[in-house]
C-alpha cells in the first residue's frame, strides 16, 4: 500500500479531518456559551428528576448527579491547574468552593435522598450559565435576579 501523505497525492482521511477542522471552528462558537449549555443541560435533567421523583431510582439519580460531578470536576481542575491564566484568583477560589459544595451536596443527595435537595444545585447551575452566557435572559426558568454574583460565595 502507497503512502500518499508523503507523495503530496490526496488523502481522503487528511481532507475529513480538515473539513471537520474547518466546520468545528466556525460552528462552535464561544466556549463560555458552550460551558453555560452544559450546566444548563445537567439543571435540566435535575429538574426532571425532581418531577419524577422516585428515591427507588438510584440508578438515575446517580446518572444525573454523575454528570453534574463530571461537569463541576472539570472547573475544578482547570481553576486549580491555571494559576496562571486570566483568571482573577478570587474568581478560581469562588469556582473551587462551589464545586466543593456540588461535590458534598451530591453525596448527602445519594446518601439520603430528597427531591428538595436538588433546588441548590438547579440554581447554582443556573446562575453559573446566566453568568456565562452572552444574554443571560436566555437561561429558561432564570429570573433576572437570580443572575447576580451571589451564589458564588457559597
Amino acid at each position: 500500500m502507497q503512502n500518499n501523505s508523503s507523495s503530496g497525492g490526496s488523502n481522503p482521511y487528511g481532507a475529513a479531518a480538515s473539513t471537520y477542522g474547518t466546520n468545528a471552528q466556525k460552528n462552535s462558537g464561544d466556549p463560555r456559551e458552550t460551558e453555560a449549555r452544559v450546566l444548563l443541560k445537567a439543571a435540566n435533567m435535575m429538574q426532571d428528576l425532581q418531577k419524577t421523583w422516585n428515591p427507588d431510582d438510584h440508578e438515575r439519580l446517580d446518572e444525573v448527579l454523575k454528570y453534574n460531578r463530571q461537569i463541576w470536576m472539570i472547573f475544578f481542575d482547570t481553576a486549580l491547574e491555571n494559576k496562571d491564566g486570566d483568571r482573577p484568583l478570587d474568581l478560581r477560589n469562588n469556582i473551587v468552593n462551589l464545586a466543593n459544595f456540588v461535590f458534598k451536596r451530591s453525596i448527602d443527595i445519594l446518601s439520603e435522598p430528597a427531591s428538595s435537595k436538588l433546588d441548590a444545585l438547579i440554581t447554582i447551575n443556573r446562575d453559573i450559565a446566566a453568568g456565562l452566557m452572552s444574554n443571560p435572559g436566555a437561561v429558561a426558568g432564570t429570573p433576572a435576579a437570580t443572575t447576580s454574583t451571589t451564589t458564588t460565595s457559597a
